[in-house]
């Protein structure tokens, strides 16, 4: 087996989820909080970026005030990228724009230990069992 450099490797394994979106679109879309500001970017989303034109939703009359300082906008956006990504921006209205909607936690499931075991030392390894053994009777309780 020869060595190969990683620079060789990469490109079969990016070339597939860059054939989706190109990585300074992401940078946007990710980054796109630093980009605009707080302020902004709790009322905006961008949504796609196409053929130069980046497409912002924007909630309430912030499109108009966008609109104005669209020019400096687009110079903020591309020296973020380090390049000519967006030269239009295009403003649609969405009233749930801007809203991050935080991923629900899942619930802490540590129930009192169903099932013990008492010839276990206390350790994680024990109290991970007991829970595990409790979820699964939990699960069969409900099925």
């Amino acid at each position: 087996m020869t060595a190969r450099s990683l620079g060789a490797l990469l490109p079969a394994i990016t070339e597939p989820a860059f054939r989706r979106r190109n990585p300074a679109t992401v940078q946007v879309f990710s980054d796109w909080a630093d980009i605009v500001g707080p302020a902004h970017a709790a009322v905006t989303t961008p949504s796609k970026l196409t053929a130069g034109t980046l497409t912002i939703a924007c909630a309430g009359p912030v499109a108009m005030e966008l609109q104005h300082l669209s020019d400096a906008l687009i110079a903020r956006i591309n020296t973020w990228c380090g390049q000519a990504l967006v030269a239009r921006l295009r403003f649609v209205q969405d009233p749930k724009a801007g809203i991050r909607v935080a991923p629900k936690k899942a619930p802490s499931l540590r129930p009192a230990p169903i099932c013990s075991l008492p010839e276990m030392e206390d350790s994680p390894l024990r109290s991970a069992l007991e829970s595990l053994g409790a979820r699964i009777l939990q699960e069969k309780q409900k099925r």
